[in-house]
């Protein structure tokens, strides 16, 4: 699949395929047209230790996303449409301004609906001296062609795999068919690391390439979330960390709905998905402490290092 900037025309970069004429400034079901909004760069540390360690990951935010998530923690970006619009060469330039700052990595944060600048803009970089691994942070919720096609310029994929059930994914982020597209989608990230010769980790512990499939566990899905690990084991086996997260926390559409996930996630059911993660035989495994349900890992959206120069390359490559 090619993703460049025609993808925008009648788009269907993410599993909608809504067609939205985007080049004319109709809105995708993402909410994002072909202008790039971004809502934060920044140095960011509360991502698993391989992706911040002690520096921290250099996190770009992008505006717009292709779920409806009614638990998201981030909807001022990602369903409000918050973010200052910015050029590809602007993009190229924040990765290297993390850099700078010592950055860990450049950490791409719901990008794919944006796929034809994220590419011009890490091609742009690198050409420019970016020596950082690029992390995909996703919702796992991708094509596997865009995941194909983008996978020459991503080392490291930092992928969701919320639910199993069909229901539940239909019911709580408005796509039925998510179960389906994230085993696919991470099936291809599979295929991507391994064709650069599998998982990478230096000295320090930082990954350099590779894969972290993360879980947030819902109030009252335990066995959902049993299955989710079901589904990440049987397609990847140990060629992937697990990261088990029990940071849910209700926000306020949740707490006026009532109902399970309108409170935190009880500490035993945690426990319980921990245990049978560690029981299907993960050797690599993240978890959180308790006492981790906080608004805290939601840092704020005030368009932290997105104004600034464009990289000066930027005429010898577009954007």
């Amino acid at each position: 699949m090619d993703v460049c900037v025609d993808a925008y025309a009648s788009c269907e970069l993410c599993p909608r395929r809504c067609g939205a004429h985007r080049l004319e400034g109709r809105p995708g079901f993402c909410g994002a047209t072909s202008t790039l909004r971004i809502a934060r760069s920044a140095l960011h540390f509360w991502e698993e230790p391989p992706i911040s360690g002690t520096t921290g990951s250099g996190a770009i935010f992008f505006a717009g996303c292709p779920l409806r998530c009614v638990f998201c923690q981030n909807h001022e970006i990602s369903q409000e449409g918050f973010g200052l619009e910015v050029s590809t060469a602007r993009l190229a330039q924040m990765m290297l301004e993390l850099q700078e700052q010592r950055a860990l990595n450049i950490n791409l944060v719901t990008p794919f609906h944006y796929a034809p600048h994220v590419r011009e803009a890490v091609l742009m970089a690198r050409a420019a001296g970016l020596e950082l691994p690029i992390v995909c942070n996703t919702s796992g919720y991708e094509r596997p062609e865009v995941v194909d096609a983008m996978s020459d310029v991503i080392d490291v994929w930092l992928t969701d795999f919320k639910y199993a059930s069909s229901d539940l994914a239909k019911r709580l982020s408005r796509a039925a068919d998510y179960p389906q597209v994230a085993a696919e989608a991470l099936a291809m990230m599979l295929q991507g690391v391994r064709d650069k010769g599998g998982p990478l980790v230096g000295e320090d512990g930082a990954m350099k390439r590779g894969i972290i499939v993360r879980h947030l566990v819902l109030p009252g899905q335990v066995d959902d979330s049993f299955e989710v690990i079901d589904r990440i084991w049987e397609l990847c086996g140990n060629e992937v960390d697990l990261s088990v997260m029990n940071q849910y926390t209700p926000n306020e559409t949740c707490r006026k709905a009532g109902g399970p996930l309108s409170g935190p996630l009880d500490d035993d059911d945690y426990e319980l998905v921990l245990d049978y993660a560690d029981a299907r035989g993960f050797e690599r495994m993240w978890w959180q402490q308790g006492g981790t349900v906080s608004e805290s890992f939601v840092p704020a959206f005030d368009a932290t290092g997105v104004k600034g120069p464009e990289l000066r390359a930027a005429e010898n490559h577009g954007g």
